[in-house]
C-alpha cells in the first residue's frame, strides 16, 4: 500500500514540473526542472527494482543531458522567444500517436504478473543459465554485459552520436557568429 502512495505521489510531482517546463520562459529553469523530473523518474524505478535503469536515467537524464543543455544555453540566450500561434496539427498528431501507444499496451499482462511470458520462459533460463554460460555470479551483470551486449553499445552510440551532433551544431553557429564580426574589421 505505501508503495502505491508512493508512486502516485511521484507521478503527482512529475506531471507539476511537465507543467511547469511547458510555462517556463527561462530556459536555466526549464533546464533544471527536467533535471529534477529525471530524478523523480530515477526514483520510481528505484521504487520498480528497477536500480539499473535508475541509475542509468540519473546519470543520463539528470546528468550527462542537463550538462548539454547548460552548455548550449551558454551560448545562447537564456529566455524562450515569443510563442507562435497554436497549432492544431500537431496537436492533434501528438493524440493520436498517444492514443495508439496506449491501445498498443491494452493487451500487455498486468504488471509483476508471475503467469507472463517474460516470467515463464525468459527469466528462468536467465536465472538458470546464466553463471555457466556467461560467467558472473551476478545475474544482472550477466544480461546487461552479455546478453544484452549489443543492446547497451548501440544504447552508448546513440549518446555519443546525440553529443557529437550537438556540439557540431554549437560549433557551426559558433562561427556563423564568429564571421560577421571578422567581415566588419
Amino acid at each position: 500500500m505505501i508503495e502505491v502512495l508512493i508512486d502516485e505521489a511521484v507521478l503527482g510531482l512529475m506531471l507539476i514540473i511537465a507543467v511547469g517546463v511547458l510555462y517556463q520562459r527561462n530556459l536555466f529553469a526549464a533546464a533544471m526542472l527536467t533535471s529534477i523530473y529525471s530524478l523523480l523518474a530515477a526514483a520510481l524505478f528505484v521504487v520498480m527494482d528497477a536500480v539499473d535503469v535508475a541509475f542509468t536515467e540519473a546519470s543520463v537524464g539528470a546528468g550527462i543531458s542537463i550538462i548539454l543543455a547548460l552548455g548550449a544555453l551558454a551560448l545562447t540566450c537564456g529566455e524562450q522567444k515569443a510563442r507562435p500561434v497554436f497549432a492544431l496539427g500537431p496537436f492533434l498528431l501528438v493524440l493520436l500517436t498517444g492514443a495508439v501507444l496506449i491501445y498498443g499496451t491494452s493487451d500487455m499482462p498486468a504488471y509483476g504478473d508471475a503467469s507472463a511470458p517474460i516470467h515463464r520462459h525468459v527469466a528462468p533460463r536467465y536465472l538458470e543459465d546464466s553463471r555457466g554460460e556467461v560467467g558472473p555470479p551476478n545475474v544482472v551483470t550477466s544480461v546487461l554485459a552479455s546478453y544484452r551486449g549489443y543492446d547497451t553499445l548501440g544504447e552508448t552510440v546513440v549518446i555519443f552520436t546525440a553529443g557529437v551532433g550537438v556540439l557540431a551544431l554549437l560549433g557551426r553557429r559558433r562561427r556563423k557568429a564568429a564571421k560577421p564580426a571578422e567581415e566588419e574589421a
